[in-house]
């Protein structure tokens, strides 16, 4: 490991989860003396990957680190085949879909079908969740031998956070290919997801929709329908069979 590009990726990711965080505080979130941070900071800044806020030593992440994040989700096939299918999955069941891609212990949404109701929602493209609390983080770590969900932290009282709990969930989903989420990331908020396979047989990510409380718990023909649209992308992208091997 080359120590300068980790901490260089670190300072990245303390910028990540803030609009803009003082040096100071970066510092001390790595643990790393200010000065050396400073040097970090500047060389990130320089190639527009941070940006400083005028008067101040508050620093936030660039437009180069949107511009590679484009250049990321465009190289993904899994994203462009939720493209042709959320549409017809969200028309189905009436919901909003999610795609995501599997990050160590998060899932990233890469694509958001929003309701077809016509209502004004906002695009959930590039936000990072939890994947024990998470329907579409559930589908991938049941399907992916030896995946850590990292710490299970509490997002709300309904969080699983108990991991032989999280075990017997991901049985479930194993045995059904659909995972299920109740308020466990969003109050108010629930959520099904079944996985999606590549050429390989690896699980690649997951697609579901996003179910209001007040609709939950769901008709069978949704899972139904979350459960198929899965599987064609799936066969789609290459994958021999769905659900892929188990963990």
């Amino acid at each position: 490991m080359i120590q300068a590009v980790d901490r260089a990726v670190r300072v990245l990711g303390v910028l990540q989860g803030a609009r803009s965080v003082p040096l100071s505080d970066i510092a001390a979130r790595l643990g790393l003396a200010p000065s050396t941070v400073h040097g970090i900071v500047k060389t990130l800044q320089a190639n527009g990957m941070v940006v400083q806020e005028a008067g101040s030593t508050r620093y936030r992440l660039g437009p180069v680190v949107l511009r590679l994040g484009n250049a990321y989700l465009g190289s993904l096939e899994l994203r462009s085949r939720a493209f042709a299918w959320s549409a017809e999955l969200a028309k189905r069941t009436g919901y909003a879909v999610r795609a995501g891609v599997p990050l160590p212990g998060e899932v990233m949404i890469v694509h958001h079908e929003p309701r077809p109701d016509g209502s004004r929602q906002m695009s959930e493209v590039g936000l990072v969740v939890p994947a024990h609390a998470t329907a579409l983080g559930k589908a991938v770590l049941a399907f992916a031998p030896g995946a850590d969900p990292g710490e299970l932290r509490s997002m709300t009282g309904e969080t699983v956070t108990d991991p032989a709990l999280l075990r017997a969930e991901l049985d479930d989903v194993r045995r059904d290919a659909v995972a299920v989420e109740q308020e466990e990331a969003v109050l108010g908020e629930c959520g099904l997801a079944s996985p999606v396979f590549d050429a390989a047989d690896a699980v690649a990510g997951a697609i579901g929709v996003v179910v209001p409380l007040a609709d939950w718990p769901v008709a069978d023909a949704v899972r139904v329908a979350v459960a198929e649209t899965a599987r064609t992308i799936s066969r789609e992208l290459g994958a021999s069979r769905w659900p892929g091997p188990s963990a």
